[in-house]
């Protein structure tokens, strides 16, 4: 989800699902090491519950990295040990890690040594085309002996060469009974599903089975998804109506621009919230417009609005 749940994103998101716990997008190592760390770690106090995902091989860069998110407030810290895109494999960590159990154990018990919140670790099944679930079941094995007692586990192998990153998404084949494996081999450690999960059915099946699920592209590009999953966790359920949650992005949209921050930074990660509704085409058409990005939000929003109920989506 790099470049996608940004703290822009999360705020809206928020406004959705009161107890969800939401994830950043992967921040490497370097980027907080020798990189604008207020930039990278900064969000809004409504976020949380918010883990940081981090990128990285190194244990000492690790520990490091996650001292600065347990500094910023952060409620746990994610290692990213699923990615399989060129960009992540040419810094040697995401999912060329599960090659590597023993260093990844390293930089686990690094980061646990360095902090006091839960470290976590996301990883895929498999790498490549081989399909073994003792691949997998070891790397959990190795891992959790360096600490780690919650695994998020994408229920399908990723493919370092011939895919791209979209097409390791969906072509290597889901095998979420291997979560289910690994829960029943490793019962005192938590495990959360992520992979093709689009339904509150199967996230309710999920959890009768499972200690949690991960939804990623779904949540985003249908995002009053999230609407449900307060009520699937046996909390209360979202209250505000989708006219509501844009009023309060709006108003968070003009707080940014008084900030300097261009509205249009957040109004794109709501382009998802009209999906199936009447006029949601259009309503998207003038929030993407890029004739109106130097008018005021409020001017844009009732633009949008107007166009909502003219035709069907």
């Amino acid at each position: 989800m790099m470049d996608w749940t940004d703290r822009h994103c999360r705020y809206f998101h928020r406004l959705l699902s009161r107890h969800a716990l939401l994830y950043t997008e992967m921040v490497t190592t370097g980027a907080l090491i020798h990189g604008d760390v207020p930039r990278h770690l900064d969000f809004n106090p409504e976020e949380h519950p918010v883990a940081l995902q981090l990128g990285g091989s190194d244990p000492a860069d690790l520990a490091s990295a996650a001292k600065l998110g347990e500094q910023w407030g952060y409620e746990e810290i994610n290692l990213n040990c699923g990615c399989p895109s060129e960009r992540v494999r040419r810094g040697a960590f995401g999912a060329c890690l599960m090659a590597e159990p023993a260093l990844v154990a390293d930089g686990v018990k690094a980061m646990k040594d360095a902090v006091d919140i839960p470290v976590t670790v996301k990883h895929r099944i498999g790498i490549d085309r081989g399909e073994s679930y003792n691949f997998v079941r070891d790397f959990v094995g190795t891992v959790s002996q360096a600490g780690c007692e919650l695994f998020i586990v994408h229920a399908r192998n990723a493919w370092l060469q011939g895919l791209s990153p979209k097409e390791n998404r969906d072509i290597p084949p889901l095998k979420p009974e291997w979560v289910l494996r690994l829960k029943a081999d490793f019962p005192a450690l938590k495990f959360i599903i992520n992979g093709g999960i689009t339904t509150a059915e199967q996230i309710s099946q999920h959890l009768g089975a499972l200690d949690g699920v991960m939804v990623g592209r779904e949540a985003y590009h249908r995002p009053w998804f999230l609407a449900e999953w307060d009520g699937l966790m046996g909390q209360a359920t979202c209250v505000l109506s989708k006219d509501e949650v844009e009023a309060h992005m709006v108003d968070y949209m003009e707080a940014l621009a008084k900030l300097g921050v261009p509205w249009f930074a957040a109004s794109r990660h709501m382009l998802g919230l009209r999906h199936g509704q009447a006029g949601a085409r259009k309503w998207r058409q003038v929030w993407s417009d890029h004739r109106l990005k130097n008018h005021p939000v409020r001017e844009v929003a009732s633009l949008a609005l107007k166009q909502l109920g003219s035709d069907p989506d």
